[in-house]
């Protein structure tokens, strides 16, 4: 476990009008706390613990964006190496202390590239969350960025958190509660223990709706670094059978369901409604104010438009527009041969077909 954030050259790097500066992991945790905003579980240093016990993937640093001195965002890359090159990502980072304009984030980003490579010649690229499409900016080489979730206000209680729902989502919930037969539980420590039951059910999800999962390792090790703190599993079980899980996410008032999984042919049954409603129960009682469904589609990200019926049913007004991943060149030549690579896996698959 590594349990320091590892920095490679103590520098701050100064543009026309921000500023980057490497921070310690200690340094990095304390300006979090002081930032002012809701901070992502995958900014949270130990969440940078678990990205490290995956192959191919390392700590790279912490950062302050400054501004006359003053933070205006954080962000802690970790490095990712595949296929012979390396580029950095920071998941839902920067976190910004106020929301940025077009002109702020060009500027960070601009102050960043020049860190990077002052501080490190082997990065391709940085993956980040880019709210405003710009001239320096590329979609994601890889991966579904999104820029649209559906986030549940969990205030108020049961019957306030029903009445904020839609209509359908109202109906299809307490329908659930009545007739569906499973039982619902959190297994977090059954699935820290062992995850093998749990990633059956994930891959039986993967065949069925196209995707291909991570390895077993993967959700167990995130369970096991995060922690019961940062991280839950809440699973539904017929006659002792699992038929049903999430993996949630916990970062401060925030809860996100992460992943999740349900065996074939249990939809009519409403399993996943009533798993939906059990953990919006329980991160609630955690003291989590708003459960984030992670992710729909939109113009933006139209690959992801089958998840809208079911996640939007939970909240009439919940739908919720973020900063989504872009890629930022750093090589800009190598960069380019990777784009001239993707467009040539896709003829060849588009020919296959």
């Amino acid at each position: 476990m590594i349990n320091r954030c590892i920095v490679r050259v103590w520098h701050i790097w100064t543009g026309d009008c921000m500023q980057v500066k490497t921070l310690s992991r200690e340094e990095y945790e304390v300006a979090l706390e002081a930032l002012g905003a809701d901070i992502p579980v995958e900014q949270l240093p130990v969440w940078q613990d678990f990205e490290s016990t995956v192959d191919g993937r390392s700590l790279w640093g912490c950062v302050a964006v400054l501004r006359d001195g003053e933070t205006a965002a954080l962000a802690s890359f970790v490095q990712y190496e595949t296929h012979g090159y390396r580029y950095l990502r920071a998941h839902h980072a920067p976190v910004w202390a106020a929301a940025p304009s077009a002109q702020d984030e060009a500027e960070a980003l601009e102050a960043l590239v020049a860190h990077i490579k002052q501080a490190d010649r082997s990065q391709v690229f940085m993956r980040l969350a880019v709210d405003h499409e710009l001239p320096m900016t590329r979609p994601c080489l890889s991966t579904l960025p999104y820029d649209t979730t559906v986030v549940v206000d969990l205030s108020g209680g049961e019957e306030a958190i029903f009445s904020r729902m839609k209509p359908r989502g109202r109906r299809d919930v307490r329908k659930a509660l009545r007739e569906c037969p499973a039982s619902m539980a959190d297994e977090t420590d059954l699935a820290a223990a062992s995850f093998e039951e749990y990633h059956k059910i994930m891959c039986d999800t993967a065949a069925r709706d196209g995707f291909v999962p991570a390895p077993c390792s993967y959700y167990a090790s995130m369970v096991c670094a995060l922690g019961s703190d940062h991280c839950r599993v809440y699973a539904a079980r017929i006659d002792g059978e699992l038929v049903g899980w999430s993996l949630v996410t916990i970062s401060g008032p925030v809860a996100t369901r992460y992943y999740a999984a349900t065996v074939s042919g249990v939809g009519k049954l409403r399993v996943a409604d009533a798993l939906v409603h059990f953990e919006m129960m329980r991160v609630a009682e955690l003291g989590c104010a708003s459960y984030d469904l992670m992710g729909i589609g939109s113009e933006f990200a139209p690959e992801t438009m089958n998840l809208n019926e079911f996640k939007t049913k939970f909240a009439k007004e919940g739908t919720v527009r973020i900063a989504p991943d872009r890629d930022v060149p750093i090589k800009g030549g190598f960069y380019a041969a990777l784009q001239g690579v993707k467009k040539l896996r896709a003829r060849a698959r588009a020919a296959r077909r």
